[in-house]
């Protein structure tokens, strides 16, 4: 068994140690970007959109959040605060475009909704033209979706029977 005072030389024996190892180079490794990250500097309009989500929540929310009617004219308004959002216009354009041409948008556009503006103020309201219109574009984005999605397929069959017809007349 060690006493006491060959433990206490062992320690200070081992701190000493610890003291000369001690590696040179004591920073932290970098951090890999997330995969939003990457998105978001390689896609302008995805970046335009965090960032407008994060200076203005109430207007631009986080999904899974519904989003709302913007208010028209939203854009200029949106201008108004580009230094503030740190993009050029064509990217707060992109950005704002794209933002309202999903399908949560359009679902959002209801008769009498409130428009609100970029501090989440009401000031307007959806028409019944316009939300008619919102639901012709939801209708003709869906359709849209599904002709992409059937494309491959009769492709797929097309060349099918083009392998078929070529076995006949060989």
């Amino acid at each position: 068994m060690m006493g006491f005072e060959q433990l206490a030389e062992l320690r200070d024996r081992l701190r000493a140690e610890k003291v000369q190892v001690k590696p040179e180079n004591t920073k932290l490794p970098k951090r890999k970007p997330s995969p939003q990250a990457k998105l978001r500097e390689q896609d302008p309009a995805v970046e335009a959109i965090w960032l407008l989500q994060k200076h203005f929540p109430l207007a631009f929310p986080v999904s899974p959040a519904p989003k709302v009617p913007l208010k028209e004219g939203i854009l200029k308004d949106a201008e108004q605060h580009l230094e503030l959002l740190g993009i050029t216009s064509e990217k707060l354009k992109l950005g704002i475009g794209t933002w309202c041409r999903g399908s949560r948008y359009w679902a959002s556009m209801t008769e009498n909704a409130p428009r609100l503006n970029l501090s989440g103020q009401a000031v307007g309201i959806v028409t019944a033209a316009q939300a008619l219109h919102a639901k012709h574009q939801a209708t003709r984005q869906r359709g849209q979706a599904r002709r992409n999605q059937t494309r491959p397929k009769e492709l797929v069959q097309d060349k099918a029977v083009e392998a078929v017809v070529e076995e006949i007349v060989d």
